[in-house]
């Protein structure tokens, strides 16, 4: 008797897990493969000036090596 309450619970919930799963699924690839994605750039897509103030942002430059590199940039 008790058997039949347990098996039935099961098979009513089953397919929502089911369609969890698959929402997930679908929203991680969307996440992954979206077309369009503008917000990272990558290296490629950066100038040589832009990686040059990232460099003296970050510290790895001084201003005089970023002056003297920004009038080489600009020649």
């Amino acid at each position: 008797m008790m058997q039949g309450l347990g098996h039935g619970w099961g098979m009513g919930f089953g397919w929502i897990i089911g369609i969890i799963i698959l929402l997930v699924i679908l929203w991680l690839a969307f996440r992954t493969f979206r077309p369009g994605d503008t917000n990272q750039t990558s290296p490629a897509q950066k100038s040589p000036f832009d990686i040059l103030k990232e460099r003296y942002a970050k510290g790895e430059i001084d201003k005089e090596e970023f002056d003297q590199r920004k009038k080489d940039l600009e020649e």
